[in-house]
C-alpha cells in the first residue's frame, strides 16, 4: 500500500519560534519554562501553515543536557510550555553535544528524517526553517527547502539557503506563497 505523503515545515525553536538568550552575541535555550517567551505571531503563523496543509515538527538541539548544564526535564517543561501555545505535530530533541557525533544533532539531518519516516512527511516538498547554520544544514541534507532567519548572532552564518527573511512570521508568508506556486 502507498502512504500519501503530506509535506512538513521544519521549526528550529530557540531563536525561531521563542525569543533566545543572548550572551556576548551568541544565541542560547531559556534556562526555565517561566522564562520561555514566543516572539508575537508565532501560534497564528504555525495555524496558516496547518491550514494549509502542513504537518509542523519542533526539531531543536539542547546540548546543555549533554553537557550537564541543564536537566531533561527542564527541556521537556519548556516543550510542554511550547505545545500548550502553539498546534505541533511533534518535537524532536537531540540532546547530545558535537564530541557525541550524534546523526541527530543538527547539521545532521537525524531529526528529521527520524520525523518523516514516523508522519509520512515528503521531504522533497517541506520546508526547514531556522536561525543557525546548523538548521540550514539540516535542512540541506535532508533535501527540505532551507529558509534562514537572519541574526545578528557572532556565529558562523549559513552561505546556502532558499531564502533569508526577518522573523517566522515572514518565513510563513513565503511558505504559503511558495506552495501556491507549485513548489
Amino acid at each position: 500500500m502507498v502512504m500519501d505523503l503530506r509535506p512538513a515545515v521544519f521549526l528550529d525553536r530557540d531563536g525561531t519560534m521563542n525569543v533566545p538568550v543572548l550572551r556576548e552575541g551568541k544565541s542560547y535555550p531559556p534556562a526555565t519554562p517561566e522564562a520561555f517567551v514566543l516572539y508575537p505571531g508565532v501560534p497564528e503563523a504555525v495555524q496558516r501553515l496547518r491550514g494549509a496543509g502542513f504537518a509542523i515538527v519542533v526539531v531543536t538541539n539542547q546540548p546543555d543536557v549533554g553537557a550537564g548544564r541543564q536537566s531533561r526535564s527542564v527541556v521537556e517543561a519548556i516543550n510542554t510550555r511550547l505545545r500548550e501555545q502553539v498546534a505541533v505535530d511533534d518535537i524532536r530533541v537531540c540532546y547530545h553535544t558535537d564530541a557525541d557525533d550524534c546523526p541527530c544533532r543538527k547539521p545532521r539531518p537525524g531529526m528529521l528524517l527520524d520525523a518523516a519516516r514516523a508522519l509520512d512527511l515528503d521531504l522533497a516538498a517541506s520546508f526547514m526553517v531556522g536561525d543557525r547554520w546548523r538548521d540550514v544544514g539540516a535542512g540541506a541534507a535532508a533535501g527540505c527547502h532551507t529558509i534562514f532567519i537572519r541574526n545578528d548572532y557572532a556565529e558562523e552564518q549559513p552561505s546556502h539557503y532558499h531564502a533569508a527573511v526577518g522573523s517566522l512570521v515572514e518565513a510563513v508568508e513565503l511558505i504559503l506563497s511558495w506552495d501556491r506556486q507549485g513548489v
